[in-house]
């Protein structure tokens, strides 16, 4: 160890403290101790103390060593960044999952909202203007433009769609017609949340349909869970103030017509080579809606979206156009968002989150139009959708296969 000498001076005066350098000889000076008392008898004490090195000794007798702020093994960093990593990764993570639950909630808050602004909007126009042929048109028109939109300015890849996929196409363009068609006209007759308790009976018809045409037999569970929405919507209907039979019928055969595109889509469109994702088969479906139904609309109901015809029936012209549009926007949105909803999630989660927006669509009409609803009507309008709950539940349990 390296030598030192303190020298203390004076009582009243500060000890000077002059270690040396390291490194110079280790153990060669004694220490000296140097005191000056104030004491009666001033005499001068000289201690001294033999040669000694001084070192700190262990088991392995190492010398002691200086300092080393460098660690001299650097595996202790490693795993600290190491786990500094995969601390962020998990961050990362839980940031990503975040943002995705945010995205998915506003989808569906955007579905539901689209939805309620369709209908009612829909409604008023229907109430004044009664041409379901000629409102569908319009809404696949402005859905038609939508979508050129969207691929001219590549918002939306543009598709490459060989004849034989187009002619495949044409049948679910056609039931797509009825069922939204059929859709008008049943709300230009009855109440919106009628049309809408009706419209629960959805599920029936895609049971017997795959049934028939897909051999797809449904489960115990999915027989019991139609009881009370047939159950329900029988109920509904006996108590519906708004009730007539062509309102009745044609919201039963917008189910049919639904229903059978879906079918339709699974039976046509079963080659993965051929196969189109749901928001461009959609949007495809659209532009040949419009295409075959403008010309049909022409010739039932004649020419009759125009400044001058509505004038003469004595209708507010800037009104009825801007409501229709609002109602066609509103109709074209809550589809494309449906169908981005349905690339995020389960079919059985999507077909819950539609039970919950016919839910909130009946609802928002019934306070938005002030409709009567009894409490029989309630009851079986709440039926009627908490057996749509249980089939979306139930439909995913599976028949158990048959020992051999």
């Amino acid at each position: 160890m390296q030598s030192a000498a303190y020298s203390l001076s004076s009582p009243c005066s500060i000890p000077s403290l002059k270690p040396r350098k390291f490194g110079s000889r280790a153990g060669s000076q004694p220490i000296r101790v140097s005191s000056s008392f104030a004491a009666p008898e001033r005499h001068e004490h000289s201690v001294s103390l033999p040669n000694r090195s001084w070192r700190l000794s262990s088991s392995s007798s190492l010398p002691l060593r200086a300092w080393n702020l460098v660690p001299s093994d650097s595996k202790p960093d490693r795993f600290e960044v190491r786990a500094t990593a995969a601390e962020s990764a998990g961050e990362g993570e839980k940031s990503g999952s975040l943002v995705k639950t945010l995205e998915l909630g506003l989808l569906f808050g955007l579905w539901y909202l689209f939805n309620i602004y369709f209908n009612i909007y829909n409604k008023q126009v229907l109430k004044v203007f009664h041409y379901p042929v000629t409102i569908s048109a319009v809404q696949f028109a402005v859905g038609t433009i939508i979508v050129s939109l969207m691929w001219t300015f590549n918002l939306y890849k543009k598709p490459k769609v060989s004849g034989e996929q187009l002619v495949a196409i044409v049948p679910l363009a056609l039931v797509h017609i009825l069922g939204n068609l059929f859709t008008n006209m049943s709300l230009g007759k009855v109440a919106v949340s009628f049309t809408h308790t009706i419209k629960a009976m959805e599920p029936f018809f895609s049971v017997v349909l795959s049934a028939m045409f897909l051999g797809e037999l449904p489960t115990l569970w999915v027989v019991g869970s139609l009881l009370p929405i047939v159950g329900g919507v029988v109920l509904a209907s006996v108590t519906e103030a708004s009730f007539n039979w062509p309102g009745f019928w044609s919201a039963m055969a917008s189910n049919l017509a639904n229903q059978s595109r879906n079918v339709l889509s699974k039976k046509l469109m079963v080659k993965k080579e051929e196969s189109l994702d749901n928001i461009t088969l959609f949007s495809i479906i659209t532009i040949m809606s419009f295409i075959l139904l403008a010309p049909v609309a022409i010739f039932v109901e004649g020419i009759k979206f125009t400044p001058a015809y509505m004038q003469s029936a004595g209708l507010n012209v800037k009104e009825v156009v801007v409501r229709s549009l609002l109602a066609a926007l509103s109709f074209h949105a809550y589809q494309q968002v449906s169908y981005m909803i349905l690339q995020r999630v389960s079919p059985v989660t999507h077909s819950v989150g539609n039970c919950v927006k016919r839910v909130v669509v009946i609802v928002s009409s019934v306070i938005f139009f002030k409709t009567p609803v009894s409490l029989i009507n309630s009851l079986g309008t709440g039926i009627a959708l908490a057996g749509v709950f249980l089939y979306s539940r139930v439909k995913r349990i599976k028949p158990k296969a048959k020992a051999a």
